[in-house]
């Protein structure tokens, strides 16, 4: 089983997570921020990823705590699922289209951790959330993950939307890289013989 359960506490938050990559898309997620409670539900609905999330975060202060500590949470677990990514497809993208907005999202299994965002969110908050913590978030998941990630709006004009798409999008190009390969189930996707 392709899974991994962690927590992290630090004095900003107490995270507990399950994270199963061969899942059906089950979702438990309470994380204090109810826009990324709406993002990580989706998240593993389009991914098919089996996902747990409780978190209890400085709020008060703001989300950006909250957000980017359960990027990394999210990163360590597929890094422990993953484990030598023997087997997997490596890459992933899908252009998502979420009415007006249209997302790309890439994945590299790469064993590099890096995040390239080109996104042009119009508004700095949706309802409560600030706008500028998805992109935390992608970085957090991104390094932890030591996976590569493009992100690129091509359309859109509603914050909501193009924000979602990238969740929708990088759901799906995860879960097309961490696929097995059937053809090569024991075999490390790289000339390297590494990831």
């Amino acid at each position: 089983m392709r899974a991994a359960e962690l927590s992290r506490t630090t004095a900003e938050t107490d995270v507990r997570l399950r994270l199963e990559l061969d899942g059906t898309g089950l979702s438990q997620i309470a994380t204090g921020c109810g826009f990324l409670d709406h993002m990580l539900t989706l998240f593993a609905r389009h991914g098919r990823f089996d996902l747990s999330v409780q978190c209890k975060g400085d709020t008060n202060v703001d989300d950006h705590h909250t957000v980017e500590d359960i990027g990394i949470c999210l990163g360590d677990a597929f890094s422990e699922a993953l484990g030598d990514k023997r087997g997997t497809v490596r890459y992933g993208s899908v252009l998502l289209p979420m009415d007006e907005a249209l997302i790309l999202t890439a994945v590299d299994l790469s064993g590099r951790g890096m995040l390239y965002w080109d996104m042009h969110i119009p508004t700095p908050k949706v309802g409560s959330f600030d706008t500028e913590l998805a992109e935390e978030f992608f970085i957090a998941l991104a390094r932890r993950g030591d996976m590569t990630i493009h992100v690129r709006q091509l359309a859109g004009s509603n914050s909501h939307h193009i924000i979602e798409g990238a969740f929708k999008g990088l759901a799906r190009s995860l879960s097309a890289a961490a696929a097995i390969d059937s053809r090569f189930p024991l075999e490390i996707p790289s000339t390297k013989g590494v990831l």
